[in-house]
């Protein structure tokens, strides 16, 4: 039998290229998103292993029953890969807005919480199963803008880290993926709410794509079992460490 992964955020962008690239690899995917529209013509794409799942993952209730309902399913879920996620704003935190904050810590830190929260216990049960969180450079590498978006994505890495911690003595498995400049999603746009200025962050790079993303959660997840990855930071060439800046009076 096929192995279950549950994807969410897999209506678009990194979540789309997943889902399809682990159906390549043999995976039953059930895609988790908001938009039910997307999942449905991402079904229709990739057949009847794909399986839609209505789920919000800021909202407790949505999560709960979502898995209840994966879990009555199927026999239990072995890959769990944490995609949802965003970033809103790239303004000084002392002139960010509040509501972009809460929102990405409800998304990318609660959200990302919930799901390991309510799938681990099964995998420690079975003692089998791997979770794979898609974090960033921003958790590792401040940038002026990044403020809470890069605080959470540190917080993705550090709760990956500490996952590994408190599963030692079983076989489950976590990963934390750390993309850079990625192009051909919706995630700038999201960011800044223009595709004008969001096309200008990729103007004349040749930026990761999701695609990229997905062959990286494909690699980790095929590892044999006694291999656990605990995180890949990858970066298009185009792409480097900055300078530290120094601000000079006038």
């Amino acid at each position: 039998m096929s192995k279950i992964a549950l994807v969410t955020g897999a209506s678009a962008g990194f979540g789309a290229a997943i889902s399809r690239r682990l159906m390549a690899e043999g995976y039953t995917v059930v895609g988790a998103a908001r938009r039910l529209d997307r999942l449905q013509a991402l079904r229709a794409e990739l057949g009847s292993g794909f399986h839609p799942l209505v789920m919000d993952v800021t909202d407790a209730a949505s999560v709960e029953q979502g898995c209840a309902q994966v879990t009555s399913d199927f026999d239990g879920i072995d890959l769990l890969v944490n995609n949802a996620g965003l970033a809103l704003g790239v303004a000084p935190a002392q002139d960010a807005s509040m509501a972009d904050w809460d929102r990405m810590i409800a998304t990318n830190v609660l959200g990302l919480t919930r799901l390991v929260h309510t799938i681990l216990p099964g995998m420690v049960r079975r003692n089998q199963g791997h979770i794979v969180n898609i974090g960033s450079v921003a958790g590792s590498h401040p940038y002026p803008g990044g403020n809470v978006y890069g605080a959470t994505k540190a917080y993705v890495r550090q709760l990956s880290l500490n996952l590994r911690a408190d599963l030692w003595g079983t076989q489950v498995r976590v990963t934390n993926i750390e993309p850079g400049l990625c192009g051909g999603t919706e995630f700038s746009v999201v960011r800044l709410g223009d595709p004008e200025r969001a096309a200008a962050v990729y103007q004349g790079t040749d930026p990761l794509t999701a695609d990229d993303v997905a062959d990286a959660v494909a690699w980790v997840a095929t590892r044999p079992a006694r291999v656990n990855i605990n995180t890949i930071e990858l970066m298009p060439v185009s792409q480097a460490f900055a300078g530290l800046r120094i601000h000079r009076r006038t």
